[in-house]
């Protein structure tokens, strides 16, 4: 695994990542990420942290650890919780910058929010095998609170007999289907292999108030973590960075016009060594969205997802036209970056 990040980083990796609340990453320790992260140097560590919410300062404590001995800096994927206590937890890590989505709801795989960690989920037959059995049925009745089927939204379903739940609350399925909640997410779960996603509510919840409070922090940068799957994703995918725009610069001034430009370019270009990018400045790559600050908003919402943003109608990609008058122009001028 070492030579495999070697080779990574020969090849222009800007980093390292780990998603350790999902399988098989949940299975690595401190010390095997320590090893993995030695040879970043001055490139990040990223991590979705082992725990979010309640489990916060154990993540982050994990997290910190990581970067303090190999040494390396840190990067927290998608930070979300009370900004008061995820504020004293940076404090105390170090060298570390993190990202944000403007929303309270999250989206993952419908495995990792119902299927506890004693189930064995980076083996799909096992785990497909140990749904079909009446006594794990049964143990996963009893640990299910109530509280958790309204509160989740399936995103995508990739088997063509349960597409029709795409849209619902699993709750709204689970009627439509003639099942309970808890049955029709086991048998859902085997049925489409695990692969079913979700948007969810988050408990405890993440307030608006919190979401505005990363926000202004100083080591944050913008972050959409889209997922595309499915009829019905998260709409962090469609108006992510339009919503910051739109709401948090202009309704709320969160962010002045230049601030903005920190959080969601300069910044995350600077920290993952993205070399000529993030700034208007002569001899950089013009990489430039023209931004219309009075009428630039997200469309996109939990019902109507994919609804495109805006007031951003021209685009450039390395000097180069890709949005004109809000039209494609088919030009692709992208490349591949490398950290530097």
């Amino acid at each position: 695994m070492r030579r495999l990040v070697e080779e990574g980083l020969e090849d222009g990796a800007a980093g390292l990542s780990s998603g350790l609340e999902y399988v098989p990453g949940r299975y690595g320790d401190a010390s095997e990420l320590t090893y993995l992260c030695a040879p970043l140097g001055a490139r990040p560590y990223v991590t979705h942290l082992r725990g979010y919410g309640p489990r916060a300062a154990l993540g982050m404590g994990e997290a910190s650890e990581i970067a303090r001995l190999a040494p390396v800096p840190l990067h927290v994927s998608h930070y979300h919780g009370p900004a008061p206590q995820l504020t004293a937890l940076l404090d105390e890590a170090g060298d570390v910058t993190f990202d944000s989505y403007p929303y309270t709801r999250a989206s993952s795989i419908l495995a990792m929010v119902a299927l506890p960690d004693w189930l064995p989920t980076a083996d799909l037959a096992a785990t497909t095998a140990a749904l079909r059995d009446a006594a794990v049925r049964d143990r996963l009745r009893a640990e299910w609170p109530d509280d958790l089927w309204p509160r989740i939204r399936l995103a995508c379903v990739f088997h063509p007999d349960w597409a029709w739940a795409e849209g619902l609350t699993l709750a709204a399925a689970a009627e439509r289907a003639g099942l309970d909640p808890a049955e029709f997410t086991l048998d859902l779960l085997v049925a489409d292999k695990l692969r079913v996603g979700c948007v969810f509510e988050r408990r405890p919840p993440t307030t608006e108030e919190s979401v505005r409070t990363l926000l202004r922090d100083d080591r944050h940068t913008g972050g959409s973590d889209a997922i595309y799957l499915g009829g019905h994703p998260h709409p962090r995918g469609y108006g992510a960075f339009a919503r910051l725009l739109g709401v948090h610069v202009r309704a709320l001034g969160d962010w002045t016009w230049p601030q903005a430009a920190v959080h969601l370019a300069a910044r995350p270009a600077a920290r993952f060594g993205l070399v000529g990018r993030g700034l208007l400045q002569r001899g950089y790559w013009a990489d430039v969205a023209i931004v219309d600050p009075a009428l630039v908003a997200d469309r996109a919402t939990y019902d109507a997802p994919r609804e495109l943003a805006v007031g951003i109608d021209d685009v450039l990609v390395n000097g180069v036209p890709v949005l004109a008058g809000g039209t494609l122009t088919g030009r692709r001028a992208g490349r591949a970056l490398g950290g530097g």
